[in-house]
């Protein structure tokens, strides 16, 4: 029997899976068959179902938050299948800050581990003391700390060596007592009144007033990562780009800001079908209806290539895509 994905991922397009399970309870998963093809999923916000897909869509959605303080901080531990902003909000709301720059990011708990997630000179990464999963082949559970999750920008061992092979069923973050804002980032740098909820209410009306809300226009939040580049690349750009905007990232790269590169090669309101570089946003891809996966694809090779023609830079995407039988990763094609 199909299963509509419509509402499972918030991108929106029309596709449907084979069969669908949702996790509330731990103990479904030992009973749970991994047959291949099957695709774990927590909000489907970082996800996009291309087409219709062949294999189990298994969604996690166990819930619990615990905090137990200790001598220097709070360690808390949260269920895969909680609500990453409603626990910013919750922590703020018992005076536990550290995650404040993270806010209304969409997606799971569990889900900002794979990824890891990162908003405003802020990753996941500094604040997850271990993560436990379900391995799927062994049945058992498994911890890894900090150092064994290989946490990168955008990325973790759950995108390598662990995919498809790992469940992650909670999260451990450390947030110290010590509150230690990070404030190098956009209109943060102004905060007349620098506090926990003063940064969390900055970081809140600055996505929003950037980014589409997925429940009203449908979209997958950041599409394309912001691309590591090479001190040298990045001063022959600067000759001709002074404006560019970059931030370091360790001693011999640079992150810079992949918005602003698909912004200025004029692509904000370009369309593909239903789909669209946002007016506001040109990171941030939305899909108005009447489209499928072959445009999104169209669109994404499209922004890759007018980038990497101007800036010598290849764009990749955040989003992760499934195909009919699995995930897939859009690249353009070579120039002839």
């Amino acid at each position: 029997m199909a299963y509509s994905l419509h509402s499972l991922h918030t991108f929106a397009l029309n596709s449907q899976c084979q069969h669908f399970v949702e996790i509330t309870q731990l103990e479904q998963l030992k009973a749970q068959s991994f047959s291949p093809p099957f695709c774990l999923l927590g909000e489907g916000s970082n996800t996009v179902f291309l087409n219709d897909y062949t294999g189990t869509v298994i969604k996690m959605a166990t819930k619990g938050i615990k905090v137990t303080e200790r001598k220097d901080d709070f360690l808390i531990s949260v269920a895969a299948g909680e609500n990453w902003h409603a626990l910013v909000s919750y922590l703020l709301d018992r005076d536990i800050p550290g995650l404040e720059n993270l806010a209304l990011i969409p997606g799971t708990v569990g889900a900002s581990p794979v990824q890891n997630i990162g908003a405003y000179g802020v990753e996941i990464a500094k604040f997850v003391e271990s993560v436990e999963y379900f391995d799927i082949t062994t049945k058992a559970m498994h911890t890894l700390n900090n150092e064994q999750c290989e946490f990168a920008y955008r990325d973790s061992i759950f995108k390598h060596s662990l995919k498809n092979k790992a469940v992650i069923t909670r999260v451990y973050l450390a947030l110290p007592k010590k509150w230690q804002p990070v404030l190098s980032y956009g209109p943060l740098q102004h905060l007349s009144r620098v506090t926990p909820t003063a940064v969390f209410e900055q970081v809140i009306q600055t996505r929003n007033s950037k980014l589409p809300n997925p429940y009203t226009l449908p979209n997958a939040g950041s599409f394309f990562k912001n691309p590591i580049i090479t001190n040298q690349h990045l001063a022959e750009l600067l000759t001709q780009f002074a404006d560019l905007p970059h931030y370091e990232y360790g001693q011999s790269h640079h992150k810079v800001a992949a918005g602003w590169l698909i912004d200025q090669v004029g692509l904000k309101g370009h369309r593909v079908a239903g789909i669209e570089v946002h007016m506001q946003q040109a990171l941030v891809l939305v899909n108005h209806g009447n489209s499928e996966g072959s445009d999104l694809i169209t669109m994404i090779k499209h922004i890759q290539q007018a980038v990497n023609a101007r800036y010598n830079i290849m764009l990749e995407h955040e989003v992760r895509l499934i195909d009919t039988h699995s995930e897939c990763h859009i690249k353009m094609e070579p120039i002839l």
